[in-house]
């Protein structure tokens, strides 16, 4: 029940350029232009700001777009409640995450649910801390799940569970069966997350506060290269979560280990969604689900 400008507009916010959203629609680019801007010239204000590469939307177009994505869910549930259909009908919830919870807790628990919920599908966004905030203040997911260093503003927090960084290395690794603090680490080879996780943030700060200097031997942003790499090097370390190694830890067998003197502890996983945003009977029974299963 969109009109064509506003349809156009979602359209180029989500191709990010004129041109990708004219192959996406099989319109014409011109035409496209024309209905962008009617809408700005209604709306008074510019919502794109155009360059030579494509088309980022101004603070003005952000407004517009997530009031225009929450009255686009409020209107299909209204419509299918109207309807008589059940809101776990064909239902898919978008949820937007970092590296580290895509790789196994969430395809987990989604699998999970949807042995209770088979109607139910998932559209995982896997992103940085800044990018899952801007997808979730964008209106693009129901609901965002993430490590935090602190209270996020402008989000609501519907769940927190305390999610300290841990060492995870081989069990036969030296360090697995004694005490060791952050400097023992410096003998190992060494692999992190790359600047934008708050794994690193924190692993930097920790080290900084206590005047040592380690090397990462290998740096990625995605865990998965992480934890192949740990399979490859025996003696290895990597630092992580409960929440992202899980049931891999056994299979081959990896152990999680505190440091002492610990300040990698002050961090929490978050479950957070906009503020007012409307739930779907989905996505409210999702929520119960995950404050449940964490």
């Amino acid at each position: 029940m969109l009109t064509t400008e506003v349809r156009y507009f979602l359209a180029v916010v989500d191709a990010g350029s004129l041109s990708a959203a004219s192959q996406h629609l099989f319109v014409a680019t011109s035409a496209i232009s024309r209905q962008i801007q009617q809408l700005e010239d209604k709306t008074g204000v510019p919502l794109f700001e155009r360059h030579a590469r494509g088309m980022t939307l101004t603070e003005a177009g952000r407004i517009f777009e997530r009031h225009v994505r929450q009255s686009q869910q409020a209107m299909e549930s209204t419509l299918s409640e109207m309807k008589g259909r059940t809101a776990l009908q064909r239902t898919t919830i978008n949820i937007a995450c970092p590296d580290g919870l895509a790789w196994n807790l969430l395809p987990a628990l989604c699998s999970q649910f949807r042995q209770q919920y088979p109607s139910v599908s998932f559209h995982l966004k896997v992103g940085s801390s800044s990018q899952i905030l801007e997808n979730l203040n964008r209106g693009g997911c129901d609901l965002a799940l993430q490590f935090c260093l602190h209270s996020e503003r402008r989000v609501q927090v519907l769940g927190s569970w305390p999610a300290p960084i841990m060492v995870a290395m081989s069990a036969k690794h030296p360090l697995a069966v004694k005490s060791f603090s952050l400097q023992d680490l410096s003998s190992y080879p060494i692999a992190l997350p790359d600047q934008t996780t708050t794994v690193r943030q924190l692993f930097d700060l920790s080290c900084q506060l206590h005047g040592v200097f380690i090397e990462p031997m290998f740096t990625c942003n995605n865990f998965s290269s992480l934890y192949h790499f740990l399979m490859l090097n025996p003696l290895a370390i990597t630092f992580c979560s409960q929440f992202t190694i899980r049931s891999e830890a056994n299979d081959p067998p990896f152990i999680m280990r505190n440091l002492l003197n610990n300040t990698l502890a002050e961090r929490t996983l978050q479950l957070h969604q906009l503020p007012g945003r409307y739930q779907t009977a989905s996505v409210k029974l999702f929520i119960n689900f995950l404050e449940k299963a964490l």
